[in-house]
């Protein structure tokens, strides 16, 4: 994260060089102006016949010669212009790298921490999540068990009811048959009380 400050450190010494090698073009831009502004003013008050011409400075003048021999004060106006242009476009360009990488920053700043609490939620609703299933495999295998002992005891009632079907149609059967003797015991005495009739 710390590379857009190595950048813009970097960027502003590369300002500061570029500024400071152009310092004296400025500062011997400056007092040509000033000569040439005097110089103008002298030649209003005076009249054109006095007016002295662009030439190089002196030896007894403090301005220092000019970098670049036979560049005329507009091209020197130019080329500062161009340079300092050129060093605001650089500066505004930084100053906008430097918003939207601080822009960018603290949206990702601000999406870590909401990541970060999404992240504790989801794993607070995991552990509750996993609880809950626990939970709910205890009672599946209670319901489980509680299946099997009711099928065991349905198995066992269905044998008793087999065994009692079983016992009671043995029961009809042997009643069935008393029921049958008795009768044929009947049907004989009543054939011999008849017969006995016949013959008195």
């Amino acid at each position: 994260m710390a590379h857009w400050r190595e950048e813009y450190a970097a960027a502003l010494a590369a300002r500061d060089r570029r500024e400071k090698a152009n310092l004296a073009i400025f500062n011997a831009y400056t007092k040509l102006a000033d000569r040439t502004t005097a110089t103008a003013n002298n030649s209003d008050n005076k009249g054109p016949a006095h007016q002295p011409t662009l030439s190089t400075p002196t030896t007894n003048s403090k301005t220092k010669p000019l970098p670049v021999t036979g560049s005329s004060p507009q091209d020197l106006l130019a080329a500062t212009r161009t340079d300092l242009a050129e060093a605001q476009r650089s500066r505004t360009d930084i100053q906008e790298r430097l918003a939207r990488a601080t822009t960018d920053l603290e949206k990702l700043r601000k999406r870590n921490n909401y990541d970060g609490r999404k992240i504790s939620s989801m794993e607070g609703e995991i552990t509750h999540l996993q609880l809950r299933l626990k939970d709910r495999e205890e009672e599946l295998r209670g319901k489980a068990k509680l299946l099997e002992d009711f099928q065991d005891e349905l198995a066992t009632l269905d044998l008793q009811l087999n065994m009692a079907e079983a016992r009671t149609d043995r029961l009809q059967k042997e009643n069935q048959e008393l029921v049958d003797r008795w009768m044929a015991r009947m049907g004989k005495e009543a054939d011999a009380m008849n017969d006995a009739s016949k013959f008195s």
